[in-house]
């Protein structure tokens, strides 16, 4: 059976999910081998496609979903948690 996790976290940049910090979240969901999607409102993407982040066009204080499913399902969804908690590593 496969392992799934859930989490979620708050976008606390100040200028939303842009290309910068989604580069960051693809960099570090494609560190692991489970499968990640992030929900925002009514799309559901993949955490490891740049586009599909960008798609969720997630604004300052926006509340976004994680699902991991895999051996590393826990571990995927608190490396991105921590990620966004530290602001994706952006500094303005």
């Amino acid at each position: 059976m496969q392992k799934k996790a859930r989490g979620i976290f708050v976008v606390l940049n100040a200028k939303g999910l842009h290309t910068r910090p989604s580069t960051e979240l693809v960099k570090c969901a494609a560190g692991f081998r489970a499968h990640v999607n992030l929900s925002y409102r009514k799309y559901v993407v993949n955490a490891k496609s740049i586009l599909g982040i960008l798609m969720l066009a997630a604004e300052r204080g926006a509340k976004v979903s994680v699902e991991a499913t895999g051996e590393d399902a826990e571990k995927a969804v608190q490396a991105i948690v921590k990620l966004a908690h530290n602001h994706f590593y952006m500094d303005y």
